[in-house]
């Protein structure tokens, strides 16, 4: 039932979904806490220009951002990222519209994080002398990663099933080997439980794991 199998490179193809998934993690965890940082800091022009950023990006269909950054960027504007190979310059696309699309959603889980945060550690904080960012950065995002763990989680198994909108750039990720051997084998059924499985083996891991990370670094209030 599976030997068609032996014609494509899965393992690969799941390698692709594997790295656009942590690259986007990483590239969307930093950009996500600069924006919190900027929804919660006493400068309004900053606060306003986060709260606008999220508020647009999550209600933007992520193949439209996927698209533009290939279409518009790469097509239009001639950005390559460094990369001539169409392989390569797609992939680097993909994650840069992945990290526009998930910081916005990382950015709300961190600020909700920062809320469980009592006030009165930051005001003390303060009146030590400590400037915005360093209570931010010694007192408060500390606190609020680890109160977090449980959203950010869900986020990033939400991103791994994103990957999937890469394949709209031709990028060689398991959407895409999917559609190929859609087009070339007479076997729906079993194409799709593979692909579903392999996601599967991705995501459920992911979740349990930071599930129980989570649990034991939360803090005891």
């Amino acid at each position: 039932m599976f030997d068609f199998l032996d014609k494509y490179d899965v393992l690969s193809a799941f390698w692709t979904t594997v790295q656009l998934a942590l690259l986007s993690a990483v590239g969307s965890l930093v950009w996500g806490t600069l924006l919190a940082a900027m929804r919660v800091g006493p400068v309004p022009l900053m606060r306003g220009f986060g709260t606008a950023y999220v508020n647009i990006v999550r209600n933007i269909p992520l193949t439209v951002i996927i698209l533009f950054s290939s279409l518009g960027l790469s097509n239009t504007l001639g950005v390559t990222l460094g990369a001539q190979d169409f392989q390569v310059r797609g992939f680097r696309l993909a994650v840069l519209g992945l990290i526009v699309y998930t910081s916005a959603f990382v950015c709300e889980a961190i600020r909700s994080g920062i809320n469980t945060v009592p006030v009165g550690q930051a005001e003390a904080a303060r009146a030590l002398g400590l400037r915005f960012g360093q209570v931010l950065g010694l007192v408060v995002l500390p606190q609020a990663f680890r109160a977090a763990i449980g959203p950010l989680t869900n986020v990033l198994i939400a991103l791994t099933k994103n990957t999937t909108v890469a394949a709209a750039i031709g990028v060689a990720e398991a959407a895409f080997l999917m559609k190929e051997m859609i087009e070339n084998e007479a076997q729906l059924l079993a194409i799709s439980a593979v692909i579903a499985f392999g996601f599967v083996c991705l995501t459920l891991p992911t979740g349990l794991v930071l599930g129980w990370v989570g649990k034991k670094l939360a803090v005891k209030r």
